[in-house]
Order: C-alpha cells, then sequence, then structure tokens
C-alpha cells in the first residue's frame, strides 16, 4: 500500500469519525482516573454520542490506540486523551473530506478564480486537489484555471494547507468581471 493511501483512508464508521473529530476540536480531553466507567464518562462529555452503544466507543478508542491513532496516558489521578501525529492526519482528512461551499442567498456578483501549477512531482497531491475542487462545485474554465461565483477562500486555503501547496502552487483571484459570464451564470444558477 502506498504510503498517500495510508494517510488519505478515512474511518469506515460514523462513530470513528465523530471521536476524530472531537479530539481534533477540542485537542485532547481529560478524565477522572478514579471511575472504572471510562467509556461512561467519555459519552457523558459529549451528548451526540448518545446514539452509540458503550461497547462501539470502547471498541473505536481500543482500535485507534492499537493503530496509534491516540495516546492515552495518567497522570495522578487525570486520564488524558490525545491524538498523535497519526490521528491528527486521520482528523484533517475528515475536515477536508466534508468541505462544502456556502451558496449565499445572495451572490456578491464576484467570481472566484482559482490557478494552480503544480509540479509533476506532487501529482498525486495535484489530482487529490483537482478532484476535490470539482467536487466542491468549480467549473474549469481552461486548463488549471477554475471558476465559483460563492466565497471560498477559507475552502481553498484549507486544501492548501493540507496538501501542503505554496502560494506560488495555487492562488485565489477575486474578479468582478471575467468576460462572457452569461452561460456561467446560467451554469451556477446565479
Amino acid at each position: 500500500m502506498s504510503k498517500y493511501k495510508y494517510y488519505f483512508r478515512k474511518p469506515r464508521s460514523e462513530i470513528g469519525k465523530d471521536i476524530l473529530k472531537y479530539l481534533f476540536i477540542s485537542g485532547g480531553i481529560y478524565l477522572s482516573a478514579s471511575s472504572p466507567y471510562f467509556v461512561r464518562n467519555i459519552k457523558k462529555e459529549i451528548k451526540r454520542w448518545r446514539k452509540y452503544k458503550e461497547k462501539q466507543i470502547s471498541n473505536v478508542f481500543y482500535n485507534f490506540q492499537k493503530k496509534g491513532y491516540i495516546n492515552i496516558e495518567q497522570k495522578g489521578r487525570q486520564v488524558y486523551m490525545y491524538l498523535t501525529k497519526e490521528g491528527k492526519k486521520k482528523a484533517n482528512w475528515l475536515q477536508i473530506d466534508e468541505l462544502k461551499i456556502k451558496r449565499p442567498k445572495k451572490w456578491d456578483k464576484k467570481w472566484r478564480v482559482v490557478i494552480f501549477d503544480i509540479s509533476e512531482s506532487n501529482k498525486f497531491r495535484r489530482e487529490v486537489f483537482r478532484g476535490k475542487i470539482k467536487e466542491l462545485g468549480f467549473y474549469e474554465l481552461q486548463k488549471s484555471v477554475w471558476i465559483n461565483p460563492f466565497d471560498c477562500l477559507d475552502e481553498i486555503n484549507l486544501l492548501k494547507t493540507f496538501l501542503n501547496f505554496s502560494d506560488r502552487e495555487v492562488r485565489v483571484i477575486i474578479a468582478d468581471n471575467i468576460g462572457r459570464e452569461e452561460s456561467l451564470k446560467e451554469k451556477f444558477e446565479i
């Protein structure tokens, strides 16, 4: 298995996604080690996990620890849980996987033009980037020039950071007029 496929594989279960997202957002959690009901304490921390059985949560934590995604340490009477470097990579992928561009009620009449020039040595990351912006609803204006009418700067910057692209490799231009806009307005239904 290539190293890229390993890093970009997603958790198979919703519970795994929820746990990684929570740990990523919170930066780790700590729980009282005095209680033998560790999983129950976690479940109390996160109310939306009520849909999961305690055994499911316990199994996911065990598997994540076994795979090296989380570390659980006891310091005194406290138990600390945090994502490892590998766990953060997995959680970042979930964040990228769920990216969406919010469509405003009223268009601001500005076009977001994404241009990129990514070398052949970064072909895999380039294809991931291209696939994701296409999934986000961008339209290919010409080779390596994609367009979207809605605010997407944060989403593109997150993709750039995640895929480790420089400002020279990926740029976003905000334009008032790009010429021959009528067919694009129809395509984007604006």
